[in-house]
């Protein structure tokens, strides 16, 4: 895994031509955001293209515009509603003093948020993981990419993944899905990840979706035993996540003993692609739009389940919720539809997204008594409510 240390991050070190919007005081685009995408990258090993394969640029940007247009959150919630923080009269902390920084994976990030896949092998792809990228950078948090099947099909498309130069120290993960690892020898995954200049691989799990899908995979034998080889014979770093169901404690378990280094929980709470793919397809019923464990309840059965390092993701929109979720027991608070949003306008919207969670979550530091994130992690919470496990 690559050991670069990223900078310190700084409120006054973005580098675009309008850095006051990267403060959040206006909806200023930033010029930088629109440069040329550059000389040709090398290509990935790849396949004959199939028919099949050309529909894959096509789906992507369905989702990406279904996603922006559409209403495609859950109507349950995340969960963490059903959680409370003991408020502390006294909490004898200096609001300048609270440190968010952390270390994930042996990598030192100013903040705890993780930047989740979102697209990638398309021409609506490109623009976003660019921006998403200078964000991080300034930032200097995590990133993943979105399922990298298509350059693998298409080798042309292999540049919408990479973002590398514009971002050379962030902490950054490539992504296929679970059912493909079936259709790949592991040397292949390997180079497929090492081509994007990435530290590590995200694995993604997306049954529910996938049984909604008009062209879905929906033979799922043998996952369990393809994570467990890719986790044996990589040389990086493996994170197996949801897509948005949630992952239980027996999942958990599991995927522990494959040798994951950890999960992102990706709970009900924030887009369901069920939704998604009920849209692309009007015959598709409406009948597992809300299906899921909530992003609270999945990270609650990981955590009592598996000693792992754990992202909460899932309809994560406050810094409020990011407390709860890493006093919960995550070491990353992962975000997605509010940085699509943001990204397809331009990076300082990103940056300016989540300054303001990062600036809510220390505030709600202050007031539980927390000056970095091992206290906060300490802190207990009140339970509300649950649902029976």
């Amino acid at each position: 895994m690559t050991a670069l240390e990223g900078k310190r991050f700084s409120k006054t070190s973005c580098r675009s031509q309008d850095a006051e919007h990267c403060m959040g005081k206006g909806p200023v685009r930033c010029a930088a955001d629109s440069i040329d995408a550059g000389p040709p990258k090398p290509r990935a090993p790849t396949q004959p293209i199939s028919a099949k394969s050309r529909q894959i640029p096509r789906r992507k940007n369905e989702h990406i515009s279904i996603c922006l247009k559409k209403d495609v959150c859950f109507r349950k919630t995340n969960g963490f509603e059903r959680y409370d923080f003991n408020h502390k009269a006294l909490p004898e902390v200096n609001l300048a003093d609270i440190d968010i920084s952390t270390t994930f994976l042996s990598k030192h990030l100013s903040l705890p948020f993780f930047i989740e896949a979102l697209c990638g092998g398309s021409s609506k792809s490109i623009q976003i993981n660019r921006n998403l990228a200078r964000a991080a950078a300034e930032l200097n948090i995590a990133m993943g990419v979105g399922s990298q099947r298509a350059m693998l099909k298409n080798p042309e498309l292999t540049n919408t993944y990479q973002i590398r130069e514009l971002a050379p120290a962030i902490l950054l993960f490539g992504n296929i899905g679970a059912t493909q690892l079936s259709e790949l020898n592991t040397e292949t995954i390997i180079n497929m990840v090492q081509t994007i200049g990435a530290d590590g691989l995200v694995i993604h799990l997306n049954a529910a979706q996938e049984m909604c899908q008009p062209e879905g995979d929906t033979d799922w034998r043998n996952v369990y035993f393809n994570i467990q080889r890719v986790c044996a014979q990589s040389p990086f770093p493996i994170i197996v996540k949801e897509s948005g169901c949630g992952i239980d404690a027996e999942t958990a378990r599991n995927l522990a003993s494959a040798g994951v280094a950890c999960i992102d929980v990706a709970g009900a709470g924030g887009t369901s692609f069920t939704k998604v793919e009920a849209y692309r397809d009007k015959q598709n019923s409406q009948t597992f739009d809300e299906w899921g464990i909530p992003t609270a309840e999945s990270l609650k059965r990981c955590r009592q389940s598996v000693d792992l390092p754990l992202i909460a993701s899932g309809g994560m929109r406050t810094g409020i919720e990011c407390a709860k979720a890493i006093a919960m027991g995550a070491s990353l608070v992962g975000f997605a539809l509010p940085l699509l949003q943001a990204a397809i306008r331009s990076h300082c919207d990103v940056v300016s997204y989540l300054l303001q969670i990062a600036n809510d979550l220390k505030k709600t530091m202050l007031l539980v008594g927390a000056k970095d994130i091992a206290a906060l992690k300490q802190v207990a919470l009140l339970q509300l409510s649950s649902y029976a496990i």
